[in-house]
């Protein structure tokens, strides 16, 4: 199975195209690269693609004390 960020998935294909293989749409694609999310697009045996998004856990920051 190869695996790309969706930067390199993106950039291999139109950003129309990767949306359309995602099931989303283009603009949450441009959304998605233009905040920085690491994402990892995975092609799978059967030629389909899952994307994984891999975040900080806990995703909220705790305020700091003043």
């Amino acid at each position: 199975m190869t695996q790309l960020t969706l930067s390199e998935f993106s950039k291999s294909r139109s950003q129309s195209e990767a949306a359309r293989l995602l099931g989303v749409s283009a603009p949450a694609i441009n959304k998605a690269l233009a905040a920085g999310r690491i994402i990892l697009i995975t092609e799978m045996p059967d030629g389909t693609f899952q994307a994984k998004e891999m975040r900080e856990f806990p995703s909220t920051k705790k305020p700091q004390a003043a």
